[in-house]
């Protein structure tokens, strides 16, 4: 079974049609429905994907990977 998050909302939350190969991405990598929303629309612009990126990268930091 294909999983997707509807681009109008329901149970698993609004996704943007142009971000739903991030949110598949991240529920590959065993993030929750709702989880891979929300990180996959505050990718949706450039600097918001860029503020992802250097909290990734503080959290990966301060975990030691």
């Amino acid at each position: 079974m294909i999983e997707m998050v509807s681009d109008r909302g329901g149970r698993a939350g609004f996704v943007y049609r142009s971000r739903h190969s991030a949110y598949k991405a991240l529920r590959r990598q065993g993030a929750s429905k709702s989880k891979a929303a929300r990180i996959s629309n505050a990718g949706r612009a450039f600097s918001g994907r860029s503020r992802m990126a250097r909290k990734g990268w503080r959290t990966r930091r301060s975990r030691g990977r």
